[in-house]
């Protein structure tokens, strides 16, 4: 990272000039009170200065905009880069438009019977069932249905839903219980996907889960729907999204799906609707049946899974079950399942064991299920033996009901579905398995030629299974080895799926590659804007002399140019030339697009941006002068800006460094504050060696107090312990942890009192803000968060939940409003945070004093980071709030440290401060993997999901140390600076872009390594959660960077300058 040079001082003047300077004023203003003055001299000046501040302010705006202009095109390159990288990184498959049909299997079937090719009769296998009752209890993992004998090793959910269990034991005929194991990713959306195509999910998908989109590759519902058969839901909407227009409109029954919150809705609508549909008069109304549950998954989501919540989810659903067994006939199939399963803290997405074990229990009323080996009667005690693949239930259910199976389907007939209740039907079972192989083998034929792949007849090949197993087939039906051919089928099976498997892991190098190229391309942008030269007139800010002449200059010379100094027109060159080349460059590329006939539009967007980026690093390198050199540190800050940003960069090639990146970032900030305090030691006055020792030393202790806010990462276990909940296995925070809140409350406004009185500065709209309606927010959001603890725990079992949860939102809705309404209003209309005193010495002579004039600009600007850490305060847990309210106050301190070490024009305070936005990131109960998103957080101010403010309320909580960080940027160098300081937006830009450099280098960094490493075992596991988190940072800290930092420096300066005036 490049050092921007420290800004020079003017030398310090010594008595005999400040006398000379002092002389020479008194003969001025003598002269002055004898030269007479009139009216029209005085009203002439008045207009001169009015029309000098105009100009000036004009001159402000337009800077302000092609500086905003600038950073939107670097956005769309960051944009741009992150698609092509996503675009040829994140799996993808090739939907086929092909149908099975019903008179037209894949093979001719092993098995004979009587109108067979029929609806009625089965099309590919003899039909089993006329009905089917599917219920699917989302996030049932396999371990809630086995119970546990030794109440010393049982968790709270064990032993709450053993019917399952006991059923398949007592009546294997009737029922069997096996582990039911879902491709990740781990979403409910991709899971529908696979249970009812039998395809795997791709990693792509996963971004739809808010926003289902409807299925039309061949599945099962299409089948009932094409052959008549009647299909009513109930439950879960996301069925809806999918599947469109194909329920009964009239008894089917959808709920919202997202509000976590919510235990019960969602589970009582469909147990008051699905048992009048089991009567006998009302059973001719459907064919299949569709109940999805998600109360134990909320339960997890909001609790976790080791609370009373899901203890009693778990009963409530083993009573069901008991009871739905009493209400189906002979001739319906009842189907019980869990889509996925959850973490220790209930949250899924991922693929970690607990997260894809979930459940699958078959039943019938009629003795039609078997067993292929005795042992295997009593169904297993873990998931890891004998699991089915999700995708298997899909041909299973097809052949029980006499339906085609999907076109696209890859799982194979489970074994106890058609072994027969004897457990010797080697027949069905291997007639079921050839159907099933030769519709995989058909679709492979399809899929090869689509994609243009050569099949493989090597020897272990889908091709030289598939013949062994035909071999087998004509040696005779009387005499046909049923057993070994129904091995030799699952083997093809197997194989087949393993080569989709590493096929849909395919990547398109040349797109990542284009992303990689144009992420570099942004970086060294970023670095050549913020790096420049000793003798560059930007060094110079805060010389009175020059502002002066300056300001004559300007008032002698009207027609002047205020923008003629480089830092005042280098935005709007560079914006400018972006502008002007990427319309150029785009103009061209999608023109050969069109002409082209293709359909490669990111193709032509990357063209675009290389075009532009290269325009835009020329104008750096010869306009403005810039040299490579430039990229270079040459002070001992600089090269610590990029060991910081370089170590971090290198380190995300290993796994291990990225599985502990939270523990890491703690060093590196501690380090900074071990450098600050040495750097304090040689400050020539006592007062500031004290005080930079007093803050650096306080940097470091305030990162390792909050440090004990741990949430873990599986991969971390077992060297990690969680605090951030009540326990690993919770998603509650702990009764003890409301202290918290409320010691933020007490004591984080006097904090920053104290800050803003040691420069005078805590003056203005200060007093009432942060005293009054600062604490007041802290305070309602600490009500918060103990009425959420008491509706957890049933403190107050005497009111109604309803009534808690309208009084959280009530409570939430406030709180926000302060922050971001009344704090926005307060912002923009608030006047600069100093006071006038005026004393007299005599009766004649009057001194006036501006209090907090030396801290203008960053007391007026702290107001805005404090209005969102107070929104981000409420949205976090309690441990969370405490970990924002410490970053505060380390932002604070580490303004203090760049002040003192006259470190405002070096690269290492915006590096420290991302560091440190990435370190409370994990101190606020995040890590880089998907289930720590705290989905939970969309229902803090809402009832139910809004958009867009569900997902901003989601993304405040995420990034929540990020953006309050971005914020921050522009008062480490407004810190400690009167009114009269010029480049204040110039400096707060340059800032901006140490700061999103470094994110930008995390984002190439853990592309280039998923890139390199993406056929590591952990990659979708480590590195390509890694990589979504990057991206999703840089592109959070660009616009925030837009919407709040830049336009809170602009609102900053203009309410300042109504008071002082324009400083350039």
């Amino acid at each position: 990272m490049p050092s921007r040079n420290a800004r020079q001082k003017p030398p310090t003047a010594d008595y005999k000039a400040i006398a000379a300077e002092w002389a020479r004023a008194k003969r001025l203003k003598e002269l002055e009170s004898t030269a007479p003055k009139t009216d029209d001299t005085s009203t002439a000046d008045e207009a001169k200065r009015a029309a000098f501040e105009a100009r000036r302010k004009t001159a402000f705006e337009r800077r302000f905009f092609w500086t905003l202009g600038f950073w939107i095109w670097l956005l769309c390159m960051h944009v741009v880069g992150i698609l092509l990288f996503t675009g040829g990184f994140l799996l993808t498959r090739l939907v086929l438009d092909e149908r099975s049909r019903c008179d037209s299997p894949p093979i001719e079937p092993l098995l004979k019977w009587e109108g067979s090719g029929t609806v009625d009769c089965g099309c590919w296998h003899p039909k089993t069932f006329d009905k089917a009752v599917v219920v699917l209890i989302d996030a049932l993992r396999y371990d809630f249905t086995v119970p546990v004998g030794d109440d010393n090793h049982a968790e709270v959910y064990h032993n709450a839903f053993p019917f399952l269990y006991e059923t398949s034991v007592q009546s294997p005929g009737n029922a069997f219980l096996r582990p039911f194991i879902a491709d990740p990713p781990t979403a409910t959306l991709q899971r529908l996907k696979g249970l009812t195509t039998g395809t795997l999910p791709t990693f792509v998908d996963i971004g739809s889960n808010f926003a289902g989109t409807t299925i039309e590759e061949d599945n099962l519902l299409m089948h009932w729907k094409d052959q008549g058969k009647r299909i009513v839901h109930l439950g879960d909407d996301t069925w809806v999204a999918l599947f469109p227009d194909y329920f009964e409109s009239n008894i089917s029954r959808a709920y919202d799906s997202f509000n976590v919150w919510d235990l019960h809705t969602v589970d009582n609508g469909v147990l008051e609707h699905i048992f009048p549909l089991l009567k006998p008069e009302k059973t001719s109304q459907w064919d299949v049946l569709i109940g999805h549950f998600l109360g134990v998954d909320h339960a997890g989501h909001r609790y976790g899974p080791d609370h009373a919540a899901m203890t009693a989810k778990l009963q409530q659903m083993d009573t069901f079950v008991r009871d739905l067994v009493k209400e189906i006939d002979d001739d319906t199939l009842l189907v019980v399942m869990g889509d996925h399963g959850m973490d220790s803290k209930g949250d899924h997405g991922g693929e970690s064991d607990d997260e894809i074990e979930a459940a699958l229990w078959m039943y019938s009323k009629k003795p039609i299920f078997g067993r292929t080996r005795p042992e295997f009667t009593t169904p297993p005690a873990t998931a890891k033996i004998r699991p089915v693949n999700q995708i298997d239930l899909v041909p299973t259910l097809a052949l029980l009901l006499g339906i085609p199976i999907p076109y696209n389907n890859l799982g194979r007939p489970i074994e106890e579905a058609f072994i027969g209740p004897n457990g010797n039907a080697w027949d069905q079972l291997a007639a079921a398995s050839s159907v099933t192989s030769a519709g995989i083998r058909k679709y492979q034929a399809s899929y090869f030629e689509a994609r243009g792949i050569d099949q493989n007849t090597k020897p272990g090949s889908p091709a030289a299974l598939w013949e062994g197993a035909e071999a087998l087939t004509r040696q005779g039906a009387i005499s046909r080895p049923w057993e070994a051919l129904h091995a030799a089928y699952t083997a093809y099976q197997e194989e087949t799926l393993r080569i989709y498997k590493d096929l849909w892991a395919r990547f398109d190098i040349p797109k990542m590659i284009l992303g990689i190229v144009i992420m570099a391309f942004g970086v060294t942008i970023l670095l050549l804007y913020v790096s420049r030269d000793e003798d560059e007139d930007f060094a110079v800010l805060d010389d009175a002399e020059l502002d002066f002449a300056e300001k004559s200059l300007e008032l002698q010379n009207p027609t002047a140019d205020p923008d003629a100094t480089s830092y005042k027109g280098l935005s709007k060159s560079l914006a400018k030339t972006g502008l002007l080349s990427a319309t150029l460059t785009g103009g061209l590329s999608f023109a050969f697009i069109v002409v082209a006939g293709s359909d490669e539009w990111l193709l032509a967007a990357a063209a675009t941006a290389i075009g532009s980026m290269i325009a835009v690093a020329g104008a750096l390198f010869h306009v403005r002068g810039k040299d490579i050199l430039n990229l270079l540190p040459n002070t001992f800050w600089g090269w610590l800006s990029v060991i910081f940003t370089l170590s971090q960069a290198i380190g995300f090639a290993s796994n291990s460094y990225t599985i502990w990146e939270d523990s890491i970032s703690l060093f590196f900030l501690s380090s900074f504050g071990f450098a600050s305090a040495v750097a304090a030691l040689q400050r020539t006055s006592i007062r500031d060696r004290t005080l930079g020792i007093y803050h650096s030393i306080l940097f470091v202790v305030l990162g390792r107090v909050a440090s004990f806010s741990k949430l873990c990462r599986d991969e971390q276990m077992p060297y990690c312990t969680s605090t951030y909940y009540a326990s690993a296995n919770s998603s509650t925070s702990a009764p003890w942890q409301l202290v918290i809140p409320f010691a933020v409350f007490l004591i984080l406004p006097s904090i920053i009192k104290s800050y803003m009185q040691s420069s005078r500065s805590y003056e203005g709209l200060a007093p009432m803000w942060i005293g009054y309606v600062f604490r007041t927010g802290l305070f309602l959001a600490a009500a918060y968060w103990t009425l959420d603890a008491a509706d957890n725990a049933d403190w107050l079992t005497n009111l109604p939940e309803k009534l808690l949860k309208t009084a959280q939102v009530s409570i939430a809705q406030l709180v926000l409003a302060l922050a971001f309404v009344a704090g926005t209003t307060a912002f923009i209309w608030a006047p600069p945070c100093v006071s006038i005193l005026t004393t007299s010495a005599n009766n004649r002579t009057a001194q006036i004093t501006v209090l907090g004039y030396g801290n203008t600009n960053g007391a007026r600007y702290l107001l805005l980071p404090i209005n969102i850490a107070a929104a981000c305060i409420l949205l976090s847990k309690p441990m969370g709030s405490g970990a924002i309210a410490l970053m505060l106050w380390q932002i604070l301190s580490l303004a203090e440290i760049i002040d003192l070490n006259e470190l405002s024009s070096e690269t290492v305070g915006p590096v420290t401060l991302a560091l440190l936005g990435n370190f409370h990131y994990f101190k606020t109960g995040h890590q880089a993997v998907l289930s720590s998103i705290q989905w939970d957080s969309a229902f803090i101010p809402l009832f139910t999901i809004r958009y867009p403010w569900s997902p901003l309320a989601v993304a405040l909580n995420t990034f929540a140390g990020q953006i309050l960080a971005c914020a921050a940027v522009p008062l480490l160098v407004l810190w400690k600076t009167s009114p009269k300081r010029k480049g204040v937006l110039e400096t707060a830009s340059r800032a901006l872009g140490a700061f999103v450099a470094f994110y930008a280098v995390q984002s190439l960094a853990t592309m280039a390594w998923a890139c390199y490493l993406r056929r590591h075992l952990m990659l979708f596991r480590v590195f390509n959660p890694r990589f979504m988190m990057a991206a999703a940072v840089l592109l959070t800290v660009d616009l925030v960077g837009i919407a709040v930092a830049l336009l809170g420096v602009r609102t900053n300066v203009l309410a300042i300058s109504e008071v002082f005036g324009f400083a350039d």
